[in-house]
């Protein structure tokens, strides 16, 4: 699968919150966050792994009981069925790969 950048198709599962699933396959999807100062992503779990990389921005991550401030070029890996949850401090833009695939991550079929 290829996918070319552009602004359509973004979601807005919570305030301050996009997000948009750039590609995936039979074991991965990846997505695009870009997250609004302020904004929040309340604690939750899934089953799926979920790896991120911090493009630009600064957000408080806080994985199980652990707390870090989250910078430019910082990435992490959250294990399935752990607690997560974020504070949006700046603008930021994230990527994240979730493995096996998110179904409800998958676009809609037009």
């Amino acid at each position: 699968m290829f996918e070319r950048f552009g602004e359509d198709g973004y979601a807005r599962p919570l305030d301050g919150i996009r997000q948009k699933t750039l590609v995936y396959g039979d074991k991965t999807l990846m997505v695009e966050f870009r997250l609004t100062r302020g904004a929040t992503l309340p604690r939750h779990s899934h089953p799926h792994e979920q790896s991120g990389y911090l493009v630009k921005g600064l957000i408080r991550l806080t994985i199980g009981e652990e707390t870090y401030n989250a910078s430019a070029g910082d990435s992490w890996c959250i294990p399935g069925d752990v607690f997560h949850s974020a504070n949006i401090i700046e603008d930021s833009v994230a990527i994240e790969v979730f493995s096996p695939v998110r179904k409800d991550y998958l676009p809609l079929k037009g």
